[in-house]
């Protein structure tokens, strides 16, 4: 008799989309979050080859669900856009995040962020800025070969990836785009576009009513036998 062995499965690794811990830990790393990632949605809204997330889980290991960040911000170039549940580097053509954002909050400890260094240097981030708004400090740090080294001179810096320009005034952190636009916020991006809006409403209402003017003209020029074609 013959027995026949049955090839042994490996168990299916879960990659969860969450790692249990909330996206902020008050409302200022909140906004800060909302207002750089949406404002780089806004600048690279026509790149269809520019992935951006926040609080994003990204697995760059296949295999090990336990390797593992959920940067604040992160943009990935040469990858689309599209809704994730996690950013599984192997299904992505091994390509990692580029830039990467923390905002620093209360609850960050020092032994927390080392280790995040450690994951972005050893994973590949070519572009590392931590921003913490109660100190008003923001320090970025550039791939030199194997190693992020940090920015001498950050005030002013342009990045090399996203060509944006970070200022540090006495009360915050200012962000600009390339043509020198600032990062708004959600509220004033919303009030931004309503100005647009009116202002177009406005403009519209204008030609509106120059039309009409030049309709009543011409009426009143026929009426009275006269043909502007023959003037």
């Amino acid at each position: 008799m013959v027995q026949q062995l049955t090839p042994e499965t490996k168990p299916e690794i879960i990659y969860p989309d969450s790692d249990g811990n909330p996206m902020a830990d008050n409302t200022e790393h909140y906004e800060w979050i909302v207002k750089i990632k949406e404002n780089l949605e806004i600048l690279f809204a026509s790149a269809n080859d520019v992935f951006i997330a926040g609080d994003l889980l990204w697995y760059p290991v296949e295999g090990s669900a336990k390797i593992r960040q959920a940067p604040d911000v992160m943009v990935i170039f040469g990858r689309p856009k599209g809704r994730r549940g996690s950013y599984k580097q192997w299904q992505e053509n091994n390509i990692p995040p580029q830039v990467v954002f923390e905002i620093l909050s209360p609850g960050n400890r020092s032994q927390e962020m080392a280790k995040k260094m450690l994951f972005y240097q050893r994973y590949g981030v070519e572009e590392y800025y931590i921003y913490n708004p109660e100190t008003i400090e923001l320090t970025g740090f550039i791939r030199e070969q194997e190693w992020l080294e940090e920015i001498e001179e950050i005030n002013c810096w342009v990045s090399p990836r996203l060509n944006i320009r970070f200022e540090l005034t006495s009360d915050t952190l200012e962000i600009y785009y390339p043509d020198e636009r600032k990062f708004l916020t959600s509220l004033e991006l919303n009030q931004r576009a309503e100005q647009e809006h009116q202002r177009a409403e406005q403009e519209y209402q204008r030609a509106e009513q120059e039309h009409q003017n030049y309709q009543d003209l011409l009426a009143k020029l026929q009426a009275k036998g006269i043909d502007i074609n023959n003037l």
